[in-house]
């Protein structure tokens, strides 16, 4: 006698949640231009490496005391590896009552999450659907409503500061769903088949009585501006790759280090066009992603949110192989002027690698806060603390290298200066309270209305303001460190970073504070 009957009936379960919502449904998500969650998975991870958890839940049918059918729940979840390392993915299967909350969800879902969180391994949320309380028919299946709550926030919270977490939309997303997207250290959606959304169209029609389709109230052009998502893609395969860069410059969880590659670069490189790549002419922009190309490892730099506060670039690259984090003003856009955006997307990035260990490289051509009307609408100034608060409390190794402007507050905030505050300033550097440009306008306002010649004065002003606003008389008294030749920046960042490894490494799980979502 043994345990063979059971070993199949098993299996047959097993075959028929691997059916999720039925022939008809998956053809349905096939013309949507979606692949099912089972093909997102495989796709995702590593050949034969997934291992699911809670395949056998689901609503199911008995006749007579026999199983005849199963709604698999829609949402299915387990470990696997993305590039050999171990992982926690779930995905919600939207060819099942659309992703709703049926079928076991909630408690398969949250079991995602605590499981990523105790392991101490990444989450990968591949979300299509609401995720969260479902439509109100649940109202009448299960004879009452209910007063909302989120049993397991705190754990999607605490887990923001342990370990990775990516969420990657991949349909139209709602509610609970959307949440779960925004609250990720990177977020990825796929251009015309993602839509993110706090409530969906026939919701939002019944409220404001407008029609609206799905792509206009949020779609990708709309959250990445937005800063709801992160980066948009084109297709799901590159949003899978995505998610398995980003993993690669991260450690598994806050108490072990982001591991370092192979360089194939040399550390030594020195960049003949970073002697030039900065005008001479204060006012004239450059394409600051040149920069970083000549100082990174090639091809090494991943960019997160480029189309939200775009004056501030932000992401992760390498070193000499070893991972770190990046930001860098960017003057093609407001000037390079940190705005409410920018210092919201600085405040996570900061965060980000404060978490996760990250040294911090700080490429800086920052003219202030962005000024006028509409700045002060969007609470710049505040938000603009936000970043600075984050800088300050960052306790991983911050280098910053001075580009060109330093000005204001904002530019105040390149670093925490009161610490060692390691810094390296480019020839073009200029600095000051405010840019001579406008600034002597405002502190010679009486003596230009009351000259004879204003247009002479305001000229032998400048004149002999711009005397003084050499570089080197900063230098001369310990106001800056050091001035180095622009293509020295490589050598002495690949130097510095095996440094920061090596001392980061001896404050690992003493973070006290949080990652803000």
């Amino acid at each position: 006698m043994t345990w063979e009957p059971e070993i199949e009936e098993l299996k047959r379960r097993q075959q028929l949640a691997r059916q999720m919502g039925g022939a008809e449904n998956v053809e349905r998500q096939h013309k949507a231009g979606r692949l099912t969650v089972r093909e997102r998975i495989e796709r995702l991870l590593d050949a034969s490496s997934f291992h699911e958890t809670g395949a056998l839940a689901g609503a199911p049918t008995y006749q007579d005391g026999t199983l005849t059918a199963i709604r698999p729940a829609n949402f299915v979840m387990g470990t696997g590896r993305i590039n050999g390392r171990r992982v926690v993915v779930g995905g919600d299967d939207f060819t099942v009552r659309g992703g709703a909350n049926d079928a076991s969800i909630g408690g398969k879902q949250g079991y995602a999450e605590k499981m990523a969180r105790e392991l101490r391994l990444p989450l990968v949320r591949l979300v299509d659907g609401t995720g969260g309380g479902g439509s109100v028919k649940t109202y009448e299946i299960t004879g009452r409503t209910y007063v909302p709550g989120n049993p397991t926030w705190d754990v999607i919270a605490t887990a923001l500061s342990e370990i990775p977490v990516i969420a990657a939309a991949l349909g139209p997303v709602a509610g609970l769903g959307a949440a779960r997207v925004a609250c990720s250290h990177f977020s990825v959606m796929v251009r015309g088949i993602s839509q993110v959304f706090v409530a969906g169209p026939p919701v939002v029609q019944r409220a404001f009585g407008t029609p609206i389709d799905k792509e206009a109230l949020g779609g990708s052009q709309i959250q990445i501006s937005a800063g709801g998502v992160d980066n948009v893609v084109d297709s799901e395969d590159e949003a899978f790759d995505q998610i398995r860069r980003f993993l690669a410059y991260l450690p598994r969880n806050v108490w072990e280090m982001p591991e370092r590659v192979t360089p194939d670069d040399d550390p030594q490189r020195r960049d003949q066009d970073l002697l030039s790549i900065i005008p001479r002419n204060r006012r004239r922009p450059y394409n600051v992603r040149q920069v970083l190309t000549h100082v990174l490892d090639h091809d090494s730099f991943f960019e997160i949110a480029p189309k939200y506060g775009p004056s501030l670039v932000a992401g992760v690259a390498r070193l000499d192989g070893y991972p770190v984090g990046v930001m860098a003003n960017d003057p093609m856009h407001s000037g390079g002027a940190l705005t409410a955006a920018g210092a919201e997307k600085m405040t996570k990035m900061v965060d980000l690698c404060d978490t996760f260990h990250l040294p911090v490289v700080n490429f800086v051509d920052n003219p202030g806060f962005l000024i006028g009307t509409q700045a002060e609408k969007d609470g710049t100034i505040r938000r603009g603390v936000r970043a600075l608060q984050a800088i300050y409390q960052a306790t991983v190794p911050w280098v910053t290298i001075i580009v060109r402007r330093v000005f204001g507050v904002a530019g105040a905030g390149h670093a925490n200066v009161q610490a060692l505050n390691l810094r390296y300033a480019w020839p073009s550097g200029d600095w000051g309270s405010l840019p001579l440009e406008g600034g002597i306008e405002a502190a010679y306002r009486r003596e230009l209305d009351a000259a004879p010649d204003r247009a002479a004065l305001l000229a032998e002003i400048e004149r002999r303001l711009n005397a003084v606003r050499s570089p080197f008389r900063t230098a001369e008294a310990f106001g800056i460190e050091e001035i180095i030749d622009p293509r020295d920046t490589r050598p002495l960042l690949t130097d510095w970073v095996a440094l920061a490894y090596e001392n980061e490494r001896t404050r690992l799980g003493v973070k006290t504070r949080g990652m803000r979502p």
